[in-house]
């Protein structure tokens, strides 16, 4: 059965964030569905302009954790601050971590992993401006392009969307060693 995992983002999402993990899981072989508190379409940012619109395949209020295998917080600055003030996806985070999923979060999107208080004692990597607040909410702070552990991953910023894609793929094979 191919295993499913759930890309939750909303209007700001760093274009290459949501787009660069979703193909790289697709050409993997991997199924990925586009959550939104949104219906229809949400736009990206790209670089200093809005980018591309992104179909959502699902809204947040329909969606369960237990129809997905990972979760996939994209970056950019709006779209993870506006995200981190919605209790379901709040929610929806905490759900997945706390079952032990794979949850990968890109660039600013680990302040949802902190809002949603589930790195405290974890090793994180974010986008710098990020970083103190990571602190702030009990993670160990590192600066490397894919951040492992246990089912957590975390990278830094576009750059490091290959490191982070592999990071995911071997989680998703529960193959660590290949981190």
């Amino acid at each position: 059965m191919t295993q499913h995992v759930m890309i939750l983002a909303t209007n700001g999402f760093e274009q290459s964030e949501l787009e660069g993990p979703k193909q790289r899981l697709e050409e993997a072989g991997y199924k990925t569905t586009v959550v939104s508190p949104e219906s229809g379409q949400i736009k990206g940012w790209d670089n200093k302009d809005w980018g591309r619109p992104v179909d959502v395949d699902l809204t947040l209020d329909k969606a369960k954790a237990d129809d997905f295998d990972a979760l996939v917080l994209p970056g950019g600055q709006m779209n993870p601050d506006i995200l981190r003030m919605n209790k379901d996806a709040v929610a929806m985070v905490k759900t997945f971590v706390d079952a032990g999923k794979p949850v990968a979060a890109i660039c600013h999107a680990p302040w949802l992993l902190a809002e949603a208080g589930v790195i405290e004692g974890r090793t994180v990597t974010g986008w710098p401006s990020i970083r103190t607040d990571l602190r702030n909410a009990g993670a160990n702070v590192v600066d490397k392009d894919a951040a492992v552990d246990g089912n957590l991953i975390t990278s830094r910023k576009p750059d490091d969307i290959p490191a982070f894609s592999n990071a995911l793929i071997a989680a998703l094979k529960n193959d660590y060693e290949l981190v």
